[in-house]
């Protein structure tokens, strides 16, 4: 037995990274799983390995409107119903204030928060339809402390963070849950290619209570329990994996 048998998923951002590892673990756990992103090649790979019978891929730029009624029809059409919603597709652009262009600023908020407001949106009605559901936004450690260099993406994390609370009072009326995940260093991609941004990783993991990067599948875990019945109580909270970055006065 699955923790999320019966249940359909859809999770934006699942092409690589993190995003790709709540697939896996949603489609382990038993769930079907319709996923989107923008890397169409890496999507249907991902998809082609995990079997159509569990997993659908979509091309899904989260800030078009019609994509997400796209998403959410094909999840529909495919699996008869909408269960769960994980907002995870972001983006990371470091810049100091004084040297961000505002396109910049204005893509890191349009794809990281417009995007989860789309898509809570959309979830919404099938979600009544389905007698309730679960809505997992991921936001992150800059969504409740800043960092230098991180403004635009800090700005779209607290907005995650703040959009998630008032989701969750004017939605649990319909027995759907929406919670935020904050993680705190994970060794993806993303990551990796901001590696040359100036800052200090070796610092970062020697202030660490757990002095290491998370491995996605850590995060993953996290974002499952709170897909699944067993966080049935939880709705508007704020789930911190961040191996105790913010546990101590040093952050």
């Amino acid at each position: 037995m699955g923790r999320l048998d019966g249940k359909v998923a859809l999770i934006t951002g699942g092409a690589r990274g993190m995003g790709k590892s709540h697939v896996r673990h949603f489609v382990a756990e038993g769930a079907r799983v319709v996923f989107g992103d923008v890397l169409d090649d890496k999507g249907e790979y991902v998809a082609a390995k995990l079997g159509e019978e569990s997993c659908r891929y979509i091309h899904h730029d989260v800030t078009r409107e019609a994509d997400w009624a796209a998403a959410v029809t094909l999840a529909l059409d495919a699996y008869g119903k909408l269960d769960v919603l994980v907002n995870n597709a972001g983006i990371l652009t470091f810049a100091t204030i004084a040297e961000m262009p505002l396109a910049d600023f204005r893509r890191v908020l349009e794809v990281n928060a417009v995007g989860c407001w789309l898509g809570m949106k959309a979830a919404i009605d099938p979600m009544k339809a389905a007698g309730g559901g679960s809505i997992v936004n991921i936001s992150s450690v800059e969504g409740i402390a800043g960092a230098a260099g991180l403004s635009a993406y800090s700005a779209s994390k607290f907005a995650i963070r703040g959009m998630t609370k008032a989701a969750a009072q004017e939605l649990g009326q319909f027995g759907i849950r929406v919670n935020s995940v904050h993680p705190g260093g994970v060794m993806t991609r993303m990551v990796l290619e901001q590696a040359d941004s100036g800052r200090d990783g070796e610092r970062y993991l020697a202030g660490l209570p757990i002095a290491r990067f998370a491995d996605p599948a850590e995060i993953s875990r996290l974002v499952v329990y709170l897909a699944s019945d067993e966080a049935s109580y939880s709705t508007g909270a704020e789930f911190l994996a961040d191996g105790g970055l913010l546990s101590g006065p040093g952050y």
